[in-house]
This record gives C-alpha cells, structure tokens and sequence, in this order.
C-alpha cells in the first residue's frame, strides 16, 4: 500500500478516486504542528533552534496518519505546490521519522491542478523534498515569531490596551492610518467647469470650455464664481463653430489571467467578495478540480492550455475574435513568483462549475482567462474643437466608439477608481458647421481627498510595494479587524484610535521595521533563501542582531517616556486646533470652573490611553483615547451626563475594564448599565433609558402575561413566560410594540428548543460569526458552551483547543476544526453504568 498526504478531506477523497486500490490518501487538514505560543520556541541564542508542537486538535488526526504509514510501502506527500505546502509536507516526514514509522521510500509530489490527467502525470515525476523552500519557511516562521513575541511584550508593558503587533500586518495596518492622515490633511480647492449643451442634426452632446480669453484652461483655473460666470457669458454670447475634427483609432488588449491578488481584486469589485471568502471559494473550486492553483503570483499560462483555449475561443466566436498568434504574459508585480501558473479553469469546455458564489467566481476566473487570449478591442475616438470668432474661447467635445469589441465581448477590467467615461457617439460634423447651443451650465466642484482603501485597492497597493504575499492578504486583513485596529464602513477600512495608537508607537519607536521599503526587503531575501543563494539562519542574525538592542531599548523606557512622546508624535490628533481659537490642549472643565493652568496630556492607564489634565486631583477630567467604546469625541467623554429625572441622581458616564458604562447612585445601592457599541449618538436620554430598563411592553395578547424587553450579556431580547426572543439592535428594545414583540416570540418557539442560552436565560448569541461552511453551505459561529466555547455550522460542533482565544478563531480554524471533528462520525453515546449491586449489611454477630 502507497501512503498519499494532502491537506484537505475533499482533495483526499478525488486524489484516491484516481490513483485506484493501491494507494491510500489521507488529509492532514492544514499544518499539523507549529510553534507553541510561548517564550523560547525560538532560540537565537542556540543558533536559532526551533521547538515544534503538534496541535492538540490533529493528535488522533496524524495518529491515523502513522497508523497508516507503518504498513505503507512508499509516502507520497502530495501537498500544495507551494512554500506552504512543502512545509507542511516536511512536518508531516519529521513527525513520522520522530516516531520511527517513516516508509523506506518518501517522494514529494506536485500538480497544479486535481484532474485526473494532472494527478497521474505528477505520480510518474516525484522529486525529493525541497530544502531551500522549506528554509525559506523555517526563516519567515522564525522572523513571524521573533518579531511578535519581542514586540507584544512591549506593547503590553509599554503601550496598555494594545493588543498584538505582525511583521506584514503592522505595515498593512499604516497605510491605512497613512491614508486617514493624507485625508485629514486635505483641503479642498474649489474650482468650476462651463459646459455648453449643443445639438447636431437631431444629436444632443456636451462641450467643455477648454480655453478662455486666449489663456488655456486647466482643472483649479476657474476658482471662483466670478470666473466662471464671466466664461459661462463669454459662451453664451459667442457663436462657435468646427475648427478642428480629429479621429483617432485605439486598441485595447485584454488583461493577464488572474493572479491571487488580481483574482481577489475583482472579485471586491465586481462581487463584493471580501478576500478570505474568495479564497475559501476559490480553494473548493481548486480542489472539486475546476480550476488551477489558487495561490500564485505567475500570469502565464501552460502551452498546452493556451491551445485548448484557443479552440474554445474558436469554437464559440468567428475567426476575427482570435488572434494570429497566442498571447503571452509577464508579471509587473514586484516581488513575484513565477512558480505557477495563472488561475484558470482546467476545462475550457466547462462554462460553469459549482454554486451559488462558487459559480460566481468561477463565471469570473473563466472569462478572465478566455479574454486574456482575444483578439484586441478596436475603438474609435473622435475630438471636435469649436471656436468662437475671435479665436480667444474655445470648446471641445470628445466621444468614443467600439467598432471592435474583441474581447470586451466576453469581459472587461473593474478599476477601483475609474476616471470620467468619453464612452458615445457624437453626430457627424464638419468643419464650419455651427452646432445649436441648448443651454449653458457653470458648475461648482471640490477637488476630492485620496479615497480609503478598499479591500480591492489595500490588496493592490500592498502587492504594488511587494509587501507580504497575495496567499496571506485575507488573513492580514482578518486580523486587523479581529483586533480591533480597523473598522470596515461600505466596504472602505477606517482606522480605528488603537490602531492610529499603535501605528504611533513603531514609527516612533520602530520606525525601520514599519518601513514599507523594509517588509519589501525582507520578501526579497526570502526569495534569496528560497532558490538557495542565502542560508536562512544567516538572514535572521542580520535581522536579530538590530531588532533585539531595540527591543530591549524601549523595553528599558519609563511609561511615562513612551507616553511623552507619543503625546508629542499625535499631538496634531490629539489636539487640533479651536475654532475659538484658545489653546488646543486647554483643559475645558478647568475653564468652566475656573481654575488656571489645567493643560492636557496624553497619559497611560491600566486599560488603556487616555487624556488628562495636569491639575489632577483637583480636576477629574479625562477623555479615552484608543479604548473599546472610545472614539475621541466630546460625547465620549467621561463624566457627569446630568441627573436623572425622576430620582434627582447624578448620572456619570464611566469606563471599566469591560469598556464604558453608566451608573446611577453609589455603593451597593448603585445602578449600572453598559453602554452598547450601536448607538453612536448616546447622551442623558439614552443613559436614562438604559438605567431604567427593563422595559414592559404590555400583556400578552394570549397568556395575559407580561413581555418584557431588556438587554443581557448577549445582546438585546424579549422574555415572556420563560420563553425568549432575540431583538437586532439597542434602539429596538425602546421602539419595538406589541405585535411586533408577539411576532419575535412566536417564531422564536417556532426555531425549537436546544442549543445554548445565556446567563440571563436568553440564546447565547455567538462570540463571532465567520461566514460559510464551503462543504455544509451553513453559517459558521464561534459560540460560547457550557463546557467551554465551541465552532459550529449548525450541523457539526467541534470543541475549540484551551490554549486558543474564541476571539482570536479565524475561518480557516473553525473549517478545519469542524472538518476533522466531521471526519470522526457522530459521537457514540455513552451508556449508563448499572450501580453496584448494595452489599448486604453483616450480621450482628
């Protein structure tokens, strides 16, 4: 028996159909071990040993694996052909050897594709495991682990509240707070635009005033109203007639295939995919066997494919649609790896494949490839200048037609931020015609700030800097949200205060680690381990020997250094100037109360940043900075709101561990309510509302029972006789009437019983939500249990390991867990034990 390794259950299952009786296929569901989340797995000082630990989760996974590899005569590790997947494949003959069950006879295996033919042609070409791919992991592993667990400690001491800091997602997570300082640093230019409404032989187009008083005219020249009203008379008043008719022709050729950062792109354009769930679709795609490898940086496609292709080409479209010669690509992205092939179909006969947003992204991936290989769009633009008699103003008028569309019949490249369309036809005119003028408009326009990044356009731009790789941008991105560093707000990412905070403290301390040129660099050198010209361990002494002295610099600061100077380095945030003009770090409620000198600083507390006045004790103001619920703003000041209006108590706005907080009265006798996260407009109203909560909407039609409404540990829901609904929002709690609530409820009881509830006694809601199972289609959730947190997608739970956060799950964990929980059926019940028969009491004797 040959013993196959890959890494998913579903590739297993095609691979062995295959291969037939001989050969046994087993997943190893992803990476089986990794280094353990603790001080020392990585030794530099032992010329950078290495501590690996199989996870707790795959132990009965890869016992099956030994289990198997003891009566196999050959292990074939068939992993993905990547640096990953031969890592992966080394882990996996490391372990086996470890326990001394490794056949005599071990080959590496790779295909770009799961057919039939791609799988039993890698069979008859095995190779030996790749040494300088895997020193290549071992060294990005060792840089990943060395920086963080360095860096984290520091953070943590140093900077409170921050959470983690990455090697690549540090960098990610600056251009996007660079992006947000480039727009608050921006200020509009006004300027205006004269357009004149004409009409030729029945045909209406538009003209724009290009030249005024004999002076050409650029974007900001007409900057005032003034100005564009004296133009927009000088046309009104003038009789233009075609000076100038120039026709050009144009081609257009098609875009490469898809890479995984072009493949991502496009789908946040034209789908609305975020990249994990592209990539999640893309790999079941990959591994049902409809397209090629989904993580590559190579645009050129295999011979034999570009032929195939082009018949297919041929066979749905007449000979003018393909090109003499086939077309052939070459990467521009920096950083590339031409190892693979471009993402493409693996069948061009196959039109269609999968469902749902599996057949979406694949109606993509085929149209991209087939239009790479088409024959260029043919277009014509034609520009019309017009004059007035004294030659001083002058009109232009451009249009665009396609007299070929090539392969703009099958597909056309999305751009994140496309640029005014000349798409139409204008009349035909000639030289001394006089078109009618309709009307004459002068607009006002704002020149616009730099747009923030899309998922599309953070992908392209930190592909452009040759920051990272395209296989890891989905989990890059993921992270910064899970910590809370960015937010997401129609599909454009914000910075969030902790991760402004924490972009501060590496480039104020750190700054050549957050360097783009830096993280690029180091992706070279990577590349240099890999196609063996550099021994990795050299690479990280280089690393480590500037990175530790810093470290351990910083780590030697007082708190209050760091805080200084991140109060100096933000101060422009932290303080921007008043409209009344006072000074921007005057302390407010010393004003109000007239006291002198209370200045503000940026200060460090056990939960985080937050700003004070240097008249503390006397003066208690403070605003949070960088802290959960806190968004810098005066309504998120702690604080008296006011008092209430029917006991006369003060109500104070507060911040506790757990994020801010109202309470009312003092001591024991206190009442408290958090603050929920979705009402962005909170103030004494809303701190009223919340104290006096619960809220009883009335008697319940049926029981005569009361419903009430209120807010738990999971969110806001109703109750009625022991029985609960889920609301969807804070502000529903205060609105939702009767029918509305009976409603809730009664589908509620329709959903059945089971499942897990809150302290409260309401459905526990889930910690995070993750998307799609790929396998089952249901949702899947990280949820709280009573034995401990667990992922679920509604029809398989899967214990999530102790020494892993419910927070910090990601979807490819909770798939995986899910998987190799599935893998092992339905649990076997437990009978019960029969009690021991009662001894019979002894005799008196």
């Amino acid at each position: 028996m040959q013993l196959v390794i890959v890494e998913s259950p579903a590739k297993a299952k095609t691979i062995e159909k295959y291969l037939g009786k001989d050969f046994k296929v087993l997943a190893s569901f992803g990476h089986v071990r990794d280094l353990p989340p603790k001080d020392g797995s990585v030794r530099p000082d032992e010329d950078f040993a290495m501590d690996w630990e199989l996870y707790r989760d795959k132990q009965s996974r890869f016992k099956e694996i030994a289990d198997a590899a003891k009566n196999a005569s050959r292990l074939v590790l068939a992993t993905d052909p990547d640096r990953e997947g031969e890592a992966i494949s080394w882990h996996v003959q490391e372990l086996l050897k470890k326990r001394k069950v490794l056949p005599a006879k071990v080959d590496r295996v790779t295909f770009n594709a799961i057919t039939k033919n791609a799988v039993t042609e890698a069979m008859k070409s095995p190779r030996e495991l790749d040494q300088p791919l895997i020193d290549a992991y071992l060294a990005r592993r060792a840089l990943d682990y060395l920086f963080g667990f360095t860096l984290s400690p520091v953070l943590w001491r140093k900077l409170p509240g921050a959470k983690s800091a990455g090697r690549v997602q540090s960098v990610a997570l600056r251009l996007i707070v660079d992006r947000e300082r480039e727009i608050e640093a921006f200020r509009a230019d006004e300027y205006w635009s004269v357009v004149a409404k004409l009409a030729h032989d029945g045909t209406d187009f538009d003209a724009r005033l290009v030249k005024f008083e004999g002076r050409k005219l650029d974007k900001l020249s007409l900057g005032n109203e003034g100005s564009a009203m004296a133009a927009k008379a000088a046309v009104e008043a003038g009789r233009f007639t075609v000076e100038e008719i120039e026709t050009k022709p144009l081609k257009r050729n098609p875009a490469p295939p898809f890479t995984t950062s072009t493949l991502q792109q496009e789908a946040a354009r034209k789908l609305g995919f975020s990249a994990s769930h592209t990539m999640r679709l893309a790999q079941n795609l990959y591994e049902a066997g409809a397209i090629t490898y989904m993580r590559t940086d190579g645009v050129q496609m295999d011979a034999g494919a570009i032929m195939a292709l082009r018949d297919a080409i041929g066979e749905r479209y007449d000979s003018a649609y393909l090109p003499e010669k086939p077309r052939f690509y070459s990467t521009k992205a920096k950083n590339a790896q031409e190892a693979h092939e471009a993402i493409r179909p693996t069948d061009f006969r196959r039109e269609h494949a999968g469902s749902g947003d599996e057949a979406k992204l694949y109606q993509l991936i085929f149209k991209r490839a087939m239009a790479s290989q088409m024959a260029a769009a043919q277009l014509e633009r034609t520009t019309v200048t017009l004059r007035d008699p004294t030659g001083a103003h002058e009109l232009r008028a451009t249009g665009q037609v396609v007299k070929f569309p090539g392969f703009l019949a099958v597909y056309q490249e999305g751009f994140d931020d496309p640029e005014d369309d000349e798409d139409g036809l204008l009349p035909v005119m000639r030289k001394g015609d006089s078109p009618a003028k309709r009307a004459v408009e002068a607009n006002q326009h704002f020149t616009q700030p730099p747009p923030r990044f899309s998922e599309a356009s953070l992908v392209k731009r930190l592909e452009e800097l040759g920051i990272g790789r395209p296989s890891t941008y989905a989990s890059t991105i993921q992270t910064l949200r899970d910590r809370d560093y960015v937010r997401m707000e129609k599909n454009r990412f914000f910075a969030e205060e902790s991760g402004r905070l924490l972009t501060a403290f590496l480039e104020r301390f750190f700054p050549t680690y957050v360097a783009y040129d830096f993280t690029a660099g180091m992706e070279d050198e990577l590349d240099t381990v890999s196609d063996g010209r550099e021994e990795y361990k050299e690479l990280l002494t280089k690393f480590w020997a500037d990175f530790k002295p810093k470290a351990d610099e910083v780590m030697d600061k007082l708190p209050s250094e760091v805080t200084e100077a991140l109060d100096d380095y933000l101060s422009d945030y932290l303080f921007p100037p008043r409209e009344d003009g006072a000074d921007p770090r005057g302390c407010p409620l010393c004003r109000d109360e007239g006291r002198e000198g209370g200045r503000l600083s940026l200060r460090g507390g056990r939960f985080g940043a937050f700003v004070a006045c240097n008249n503390y004790p006397e003066c208690k103001y403070t605003r949070r900075f960088a802290q959960p619920g806190g968004n810098g703003e005066e309504n998120g000041e702690d604080g008296v709101l006011g008092t209430h209006p029917e006991t006369g108590l003060p109500i104070h706005r507060k911040t506790g561990r757990f994020g801010p907080y109202v309470e009312m009265g003092e001591g024991k006798e206190a009442k408290r309510a958090s603050i929920p996260k979705d009402l962005d407009d909170f103030d004494l109203d809303w701190a009223v509302k919340l104290l006096d909560l619960p809220r009883i909407i009335g008697a319940h039609p049926d029981t005569g029972l009361e419903i009430e409404a209120n807010i738990g540990r999971y969110g806001p829901y109703l109750r009625h006789d022991g029985k609960y609904g889920k609301l969807s929002n804070t502000r529903e709690v205060f609105e939702v009437g009767m029918n509305r609530a009976v409603d809730i409820l009664a589908q509620a009881a329709n959903r059945g019983g089971g499942g897990t509830r809150g302290p409260n006694g309401s459905r526990a809601e889930p910690i995070k939500t993750l998307g799609t199972h790929p396998t089952s289609g249901g949702e899947i959730k990280v949820m709280p249990g009573r034995y401990g947190p667990y992922v679920t997608d509604g029809t398989t739970n899967a214990t999530i390991p102790k020494d892993v956060k419910p927070e910090d799950v990601t979807e490819a964990q909770a798939i995986e867990l899910i998987d190799a929980r599935a893998a092992k059926g339905p649990a076997k019940k437990k009978g019960r034990k029969k009690a021991a028969p009662k001894k019979k009491a002894a005799k008196a004797k």
